[in-house]
């Protein structure tokens, strides 16, 4: 183990790594990292990151004006000459654009590796967590199985896809097949209320940006499709006999693009439509990271830029008006393709 004067200086080098990035976010420039870092890997992974950022900040006319970021040590492994430390960042970067500006936020995690050189310590490696990456499955221990089709003598149903309303979650709500006005506003400002942390009337996921957009959607007044079956409808029923019971549409993003892309009269149906700028408050972008068909992350629109562009929000990867492409991951690709859902304003 190392003694606390040892410590002290590990530590010294996080916080000087930590400084830099905010100084290679806000310039949107990496050579004071890279050269600060010994990992050359990762120097060329942030390359193309922030020469995506500037290309397409300089497109849209949008200028960074400012950059704050904060570390929390998560977890850390110490020896005696070498420290790994898993980092949970918080950036805010305030963005100028046609005299207007606005502040996106978002977390990102990353795995430093730091070794002892003397009385210094070298950072070795770096390794972003790339949460939207991960499996389409969030919950590892959950089985995947439908519900007992014999309800119990308090779960009897009128017709196996009558929408199902949670009054506990969303009291003011009407119970009504069609009809329902799409509240725009009330989903834009659950989105912005719970962007960077799970609400605890439901289950989280390790992978929760489409938990956290259907929540979204549910609390701008859309009525779920309950069946009772994972593979159909639209629904989040809560803990039932020691589990919960959610449709693959509600947690999983490939399985809510398939269900926003099919055409229905009533309840939650979205039209698909071509550009980005053709969305509102409150609709929904799916993103395909490799372009192979599974859709794999999902966010919602809580806001515009002074062009008119979408800002959106997201939960894995915490993420508040941020700018709708995601250029600025590390998880998008040149064959990242994307589906953006315009909800009708009547449902």
């Amino acid at each position: 183990m190392l003694v606390a004067e040892d410590r002290e200086e590990w530590k010294s080098s996080v916080h000087r790594y930590v400084s830099l990035y905010n100084q290679a976010e806000t310039e949107q420039h990496p050579r004071v990292l890279t050269d600060y870092m010994a990992d050359l890997v990762h120097g060329e992974r942030l390359s193309g990151r922030l020469a995506r950022m500037r290309e397409r900040d300089l497109l849209r006319g949008a200028l960074p004006a400012g950059s704050e970021t904060k570390a929390e040590l998560v977890r850390v492994n110490e020896s005696a000459s070498e420290v790994s430390v898993l980092l949970r960042l918080h950036i805010r970067r305030r963005v100028e654009q046609g005299g207007s500006y606005y502040m996106e936020e978002r977390y990102e995690y990353e795995r430093l590796w730091l070794s002892a050189a003397g009385r210094r310590w070298d950072v070795l490696q770096v390794e972003p967590i790339i949460a939207e990456r991960r499996p389409r499955y969030g919950v590892s221990s959950l089985e995947w199985h439908e519900e007992s089709e014999a309800p119990s003598h308090d779960e009897i149903y009128v017709m196996p896809s009558l929408p199902y309303l949670n009054y506990d979650l969303m009291p003011p709500f009407k119970n009504r097949i069609t009809g329902i006005r799409y509240r725009r506003d009330l989903a834009a400002a659950y989105a912005d209320r719970w962007w960077n942390e799970g609400n605890p009337s439901y289950e989280l996921f390790d992978v929760n940006c489409t938990n956290y957009v259907s929540q979204c959607i549910f609390a701008g007044n859309a009525p779920m499709n309950y069946t009772g079956k994972r593979g159909s409808g639209w629904w989040y029923k809560g803990r039932s006999k020691g589990q919960e019971w959610w449709s693959y549409s509600w947690a999983v993003s490939n399985a809510l693009t398939q269900y926003l892309s099919t055409a229905r009269k009533s309840g939650l149906r979205a039209e698909q439509v071509q550009s980005a700028d053709q969305l509102q408050l409150g609709d929904v972008i799916t993103y395909d990271w490799t372009g192979d068909g599974r859709y794999q992350h999902s966010t919602i629109v809580t806001a515009f830029d002074a062009a008119g562009q979408p800002l959106v929000n997201a939960n894995t990867v915490a993420s508040r008006h941020r700018y709708w492409d995601y250029r600025d991951s590390y998880a998008w690709t040149k064959g990242t393709r994307y589906r953006f859902f315009h909800i009708p304003d009547l449902l």
